[in-house]
């Protein structure tokens, strides 16, 4: 069968839809314009940041060779040492996201739209979080060094500095995204703004809160690892110390129980999320 046969007003479709059948043209060359302007930005910045792919492959031979001294991995004597700053370390990420998260749970609630009254309170708790999230966290750390001195502690800081400001915008995103029906439900009944957020708002948000502060957790325990390097505690003093005097057998061997140690929080993240909110995939 032919597509005239299938189509016989073919020509009058086309004429009515011709938008939809050729495209928009102007998005086209937006989207054209767009690739073009990153295209540019790349090239200028392999030219300005001296990228050399001749270095990179003259640096490979150098690479093989640190990978080989890495092999097999050896504590040295030192395997309680690394594990007992490891611990530290997980501990760090640990009090740090969770200081976090509570203080950022009612900034999420100040920063969204539609909760509250009152703009201007709204765009300070933004700006306040973007100031915040602005700084990483390895920046944070030698502020807070300076402040209470190395150790644990400036770590801990560190992190839940850096973290509000992040769980700020991604609590506030989750509660705006929330179905505000149940919420207008609550008010319906005669409920106050309190009740519209605990009973229409919360169930609706907690879980998605839960996750991101678990997935923070995780992405914590390695950032807990790099401001070590700069005194914040933790295995990282060892890494740093490893690294600066050659030992790659030993720095193996911390990469290898700081891998380990994530993968274990990402499991038991996994089972927690799913204890609390359940699996929805087996459910289905």
């Amino acid at each position: 069968m032919k597509d005239r046969d299938l189509f016989p007003n073919r020509s009058g479709i086309a004429e009515r839809h011709a938008v939809l059948i050729e495209g928009d043209r102007m998005a086209r060359t937006k989207t054209l314009l767009v690739l073009a302007v990153i295209l540019f930005l790349a090239v200028v910045a392999v030219l300005r940041l001296e990228f050399s792919f001749a270095g990179l492959a003259n640096g490979s031979a150098q690479l093989m060779t640190f990978l080989g001294l890495m092999v097999p991995p050896d504590p040295g004597g030192k395997a309680m040492i690394f594990l007992k700053a490891l611990g530290e370390t997980v501990a760090i990420a640990f009090l740090g996201t969770l200081l976090a998260a509570t203080l950022a749970f009612p900034l999420g609630f100040l920063a969204a739209r539609g909760v509250l009254r009152g703009w201007l309170l709204r765009a300070l708790t933004r700006r306040f979080s973007d100031s915040l999230r602005g700084v990483d966290t390895l920046i944070w750390a030698l502020i807070w060094i300076n402040v209470v001195g190395l150790g644990p502690f400036a770590g801990v800081l560190a992190i839940m500095t850096s973290d509000i400001g992040a769980f700020t915008k991604l609590f506030s995103e989750a509660i705006e995204a929330a179905d505000p029906r149940p919420a207008e439900g609550v008010a319906s009944t005669g409920g106050t703004k309190l009740h519209e957020v605990r009973f229409g708002l919360l169930p609706q948000v907690l879980p998605v809160f839960l996750s991101q502060v678990l997935y923070y957790f995780e992405s914590n325990t390695r950032s807990a690892t790099i401001i070590g390097i700069v005194g914040a505690g933790g295995i990282g003093l060892h890494l740093a110390e490893m690294i600066r005097t050659f030992e790659w057998d030993r720095v193996s061997f911390i990469i290898l129980i700081v891998l380990a140690a994530v993968a274990v929080i990402d499991f038991a993240s996994t089972r927690v999320r799913l204890a609390m909110i359940g699996d929805k995939a087996s459910q289905k």
